[in-house]
């Protein structure tokens, strides 16, 4: 385990090696945090670790989750480190609910013994599952159709569970569809078998993939396709910025929609991945994948009242031509 000096408070991030915690680790050590990374790299990349205090390990591992806090001085938990993959979660279930909810649970009792006062939970608008409106707020009640989405809805009611009998406090934040990559270009989405629409579409626009298949085209929509809220990467990663600030000034345990507040549909996001890489993509219908929602759209008021967070990249040609620039960067490394 490399440790340095202990010089102040620390932020321990579970999965920081990872896509999103990755952005987040970067944006924190910017603005002056010491962070500490632990991520088992069954998912992450150390190439993605912009910061010097990394550990390989899992975050179920008791003793050495506890081993850091103490030693690190943690005084915020952000807690990534998880499985993601929605058709995967129908496949391998128990995997899921291991990962994830065991997991978690393990990390959480860690860190109410060290007297953690702060944890940041990386939930997902998959807790939502089908809705009879598009556009979701907190308060809609959660139907998750997919193990993964109910992973992380039993994680966020374990939560709430624990800030009733101990001290902590968290934030939950429930993103939906996240894709770009940070504009310096250091670091994005590296995993090549990576499932996200907008991933798969820079890698075929740029020919590493040679087709792109579209899960159905007869969703009540008004194209046939899915409609998602897409959100930055760099915008997700500020949302935890603001969600330590907010559970630094003493605010109370809350759980926050992470979206813009408008969506897209799959044809729309190929047609402008098609107009801005100047290219046709190779696309293959085929059908619905099971646990996929119609439209999935965040009410995102509740965080925008809630926390000082104000979205800079609310632009679907932002967010896929930094995914173009990205991909680029990895052909030339290759």
């Amino acid at each position: 385990m490399k440790k340095s000096p202990i010089q102040k408070s620390s932020i321990l991030i579970t999965g920081g090696a990872g896509y999103i915690g990755s952005h987040i680790a970067k944006q924190l050590a910017e603005a002056g945090e010491r962070i500490i990374i632990l991520d088992d790299l069954s998912t992450g990349y150390t190439q993605n670790i912009l910061v010097d205090d990394f550990i390989i390990g899992n975050c179920g591992d008791s003793a050495l989750v506890s081993r850091i806090l103490q030693e690190y001085n943690v005084e915020t938990v952000i807690h990534l480190a998880a499985s993601i993959i929605v058709p995967e979660s129908i496949q391998q279930p128990l995997k899921y609910y291991e990962n994830n909810v065991v997991n978690t649970c393990r990390l959480l009792n860690c860190c109410t013994q060290a007297n953690i006062k702060h944890f940041i939970f990386s939930s997902s608008a998959a807790v939502y599952g089908s809705q009879e409106k598009c556009l979701v707020d907190e308060n809609n009640v959660c139907n998750p159709i997919n193990p993964y989405g109910r992973s992380k809805l039993i994680c966020e009611q374990i939560l709430q569970d624990i800030t009733l009998a101990t001290p902590l406090r968290y934030v939950a934040l429930r993103y939906f569809n996240v894709g770009g990559a940070d504009l310096e270009e250091k670091i994005g989405l590296r995993n090549p078998n990576a499932t996200t629409l907008i991933k798969i579409a820079a890698q075929t626009a740029l020919g590493i993939k040679p087709t792109l298949a579209i899960y159905g085209t007869d969703y009540p929509t008004s194209d046939g396709t899915a409609i998602r809220d897409y959100i930055h990467v760099e915008d997700i990663a500020s949302a935890h910025l603001q969600a330590l600030i907010y559970l630094r000034n003493n605010k109370p345990s809350v759980v926050l929609n992470c979206g813009y507040g408008h969506g897209y549909s799959v044809l729309q996001v190929l047609e402008a991945v098609q107009r801005l890489a100047k290219t046709t993509l190779n696309i293959q219908t085929l059908p619905r994948r099971p646990g996929d929602p119609a439209e999935l759209i965040a009410d995102n008021r509740k965080i925008l009242e809630t926390l000082a967070w104000k979205p800079q990249l609310a632009d679907l040609d932002i967010i896929i031509q930094s995914s173009l620039n990205w991909e680029k960067n990895l052909l030339k490394s290759a």
